[in-house]
């Protein structure tokens, strides 16, 4: 069901509960939810973020997740059996991820290195440049896997999928995922065929 603004705006600072089963191998991290999201109590439950898309893209999922009414259970079970997990780098929901301080950034990269080192991913990947730059402190940080390790994971940055970034395209966002899910282990599927229709609730 639609909301409104003002009804969305009652979800501000509200957190988003992980998704993280057992086993998971590549953890995404989102920057923070969106107050969709904190409203209905999924991740990227925005219809015009594309995370869903390029997961599917990927190989990740064998179909496009509809989560814009909530998580579905059989797509959480397919999210967990395929070993992937999410998260965010900032737990209270806002409109939008540019209205978070520097300082709210990085207090999440300590909270994020608590996390990773508890569930033991093999990678981990922070979903935009903008805010690992400024989280990690690394102003230079360009995409791709990093340097670094995060806790016992190997630490890569891929592309945001909001509609605000502009420059990627969901075959792009799906390429950047595939790699870093590759070097998870999870294993890939190829797509055959369209797409399927979303899951979950109907339009």
């Amino acid at each position: 069901m639609p909301m409104t603004r003002a009804e969305l705006e009652t979800f501000r600072g509200v957190p988003l509960p992980d998704e993280i089963g057992p086993g998971v191998r590549l953890l995404f991290v989102g920057v923070n939810p969106g107050l969709r999201s904190a409203a209905v109590g999924a991740a990227f439950a925005n219809r015009g973020n594309r995370f869903w898309k390029a997961l599917h893209a990927a190989g990740i999922t064998g179909q496009v997740f509809d989560t814009s009414a909530g998580f579905a259970a059989a797509d959480r079970d397919e999210l967990y059996g395929r070993g992937v997990g999410l998260t965010t780098l900032v737990p209270g929901a806002t409109a939008r991820a540019d209205e978070l301080s520097d300082d709210q950034l990085r207090a999440g990269r300590a909270e994020l290195v608590t996390r990773v080192t508890a569930v033991r991913p093999a990678v981990v990947a922070m979903l935009g440049i903008t805010a690992f730059r400024v989280a990690f402190d690394r102003p230079r940080a360009v995409p791709g896997e990093q340097p670094e390790l995060i806790g016992p994971a190997r630490l890569w940055v891929v592309p945001n999928p909001s509609g605000l970034n502009a420059h990627a395209t969901v075959e792009s966002l799906g390429g950047a995922y595939r790699a870093a899910a590759a070097a998870a282990g999870v294993p890939l599927l190829t797509p055959e065929g369209p797409p399927r229709p979303p899951s979950g609730r109907p339009p």
